[in-house]
């Protein structure tokens, strides 16, 4: 399965060359077989975090979209607000895994207030901006990710199409309606 990704990195003082960690996010896409199809860095703005994430959920095939930065106790720390301005649902166990992978490494880890949600049939996922921090989150839930976009697709328990064909055979033998 070929996942695809946008990475959306939030930060008034990086650009696409200096953002070393969404260009190590982009690497541990690669190596997954993955592929990352969109990176910018936006602003530590709301009303721009919100737009570019719209943006990578409505107007890409992105089936993930991680954010790097501005998900700690700075001020200016407003994506998972931005997160919540655009998402359909929220996905708790997903940051609460990045959390307790990551509070096992250092106990900063749970001044974290990274949010994951779903947009759509596209996962938000926040990760630290920092490198170190960036990675080792990703360490704590790249194995459930495949799951995660079968899930979104329809893909999961039961397809659309094995409800249907449950429906059909329980109205055939008469113990619908």
């Amino acid at each position: 399965m070929t996942i695809k990704f946008a990475i959306i990195t939030c930060s008034d003082t990086r650009t696409l060359e200096t953002d070393e960690a969404g260009q190590k996010l982009e690497q541990l896409i690669a190596e997954q077989g993955w592929e990352c199809i969109r990176r910018v860095v936006e602003m530590d703005e709301r009303p721009f975090i919100a737009g570019a994430l719209i943006d990578a959920c409505d107007n890409t095939d992105a089936d993930i979209v991680l954010t790097c930065g501005g998900s700690g106790l700075s001020l200016r720390d407003v994506t998972p607000e931005a997160t919540r301005d655009v998402a359909d649902r929220e996905v708790p166990g997903i940051a609460e895994a990045m959390r307790a992978h990551s509070v096992a490494i250092t106990p900063f880890a749970m001044l974290s207030r990274a949010i994951c949600a779903q947009r759509g049939h596209t996962l938000i996922i926040n990760l630290p901006g920092s490198t170190k921090a960036a990675t080792e989150n990703w360490e704590g839930i790249v194995a459930a990710l495949p799951h995660a976009v079968k899930m979104m697709a329809g893909e999961g328990h039961s397809t659309q199409k094995d409800l249907s064909e449950k429906l059909a055979a329980a109205a055939a033998q008469g113990e619908l309606g």
